[in-house]
């Protein structure tokens, strides 16, 4: 298939609501893996690695029907790269919460990944960012200030674990962006889970390797199926638009992970959170009204 063909079939809309039902299933996983690390006291580099080896054993029946035939790929430098930037970027996430970070923080710092992936979609993929694009995701980063206060508080040393988790996922996005153009998602999608296993497993041998048991097991199970379903629902969306088109939809994780912490926890954001809020909410609306009535095919360019 040549790549006007691969452009036509793209469907931006599509990649968007991929991406916000992504962001619902990571608020999820992210309830699961608060409760589990913070409120439980296991060991945030053991949580990622056995929620990502729980997912690879959700994703087996499906590796069994595509064969190791759909591991073969002319970009394996790429796979290798993107697993690795993923997994560091979920070990700094995870870490975010055992430095004693409230998951308002830890969620507004990541935030900042759209502005990594807009600039690096700019320089490292040639796509051409419009102008409106450019101003939804900074009024989403601006939401995002407004509900981190760094006026207020300052930046401690462990918002540097966010932050840094902002940047290695928006990497991650360009590389899997990159992928999509001559890769199957399903391959893109097997060799995370089954790359990243691995690389878990040696980051949490180098921290103390813990082995879950009751209640601990139990929820990463769930956590690792959850987490399944967002890995995929993410390559989905890359699939069917540009970078720079789905990652202002990114900004409504937040609202995900508000509505996720509502109904398990009960939380909820007061005073000037909600203004944050809206603007993030401002910025995704704006987007689609601006990009209302374009040609598909120019929306994907």
């Amino acid at each position: 298939m040549n790549q006007s063909t691969r452009s036509s079939a793209k469907n931006p809309m599509l990649g968007a609501l991929y991406m916000v039902l992504a962001g619902i299933a990571f608020a999820s996983a992210n309830a699961v893996t608060w409760t589990v690390t913070y409120k439980m006291g296991f060991k945030p580099q053991s949580d990622a690695f056995w929620q990502y080896a729980i997912a690879l054993v959700f994703f087996l029946p499906f590796i069994w029907k595509q064969g190791l035939a759909s591991l073969r790929s002319r970009n394996p430098g790429l796979h290798i790269l993107r697993v690795v930037l993923s997994a560091l970027g979920v070990q700094a996430f995870v870490m975010s919460f055992s430095a004693g970070l409230p998951i308002w923080h830890v969620v507004a710092l990541v935030m900042t990944s759209p502005f990594f992936v807009l600039i690096g979609a700019v320089l490292f993929l040639g796509e051409a960012v419009a102008p409106n694009r450019w101003i939804a995701a900074s009024i989403g980063f601006a939401g995002a200030m407004i509900l981190l206060q760094p006026w207020q508080s300052g930046f401690p040393l462990g918002a540097l674990y966010p932050v840094a988790a902002a940047v290695l996922w928006g990497a991650a996005s360009l590389v899997t962006k990159r992928l999509t153009q001559d890769e199957p998602q399903t391959s893109i999608t097997m060799w995370l889970l089954v790359l990243l296993t691995p690389i878990n497993a040696g980051l949490s041998l180098q921290a103390g390797f813990e082995l879950p048991t009751g209640s601990i097991l139990l929820l990463l199970i769930l956590g690792g199926a959850i987490m399944f379903a967002a890995q995929h629902l993410l390559t989905l969306s890359y699939a069917n638009a540009d970078a720079g088109f789905v990652q202002p939809f990114d900004d409504l994780k937040l609202l995900s992970n508000i509505l996720v912490s509502w109904a398990i926890f009960g939380d909820v954001p007061t005073g000037t959170y909600w203004l944050g809020i809206a603007l993030i909410l401002t910025g995704s609306a704006y987007l689609l009204l601006s990009e209302r009535g374009r040609e598909p095919q120019a929306l994907a360019a």
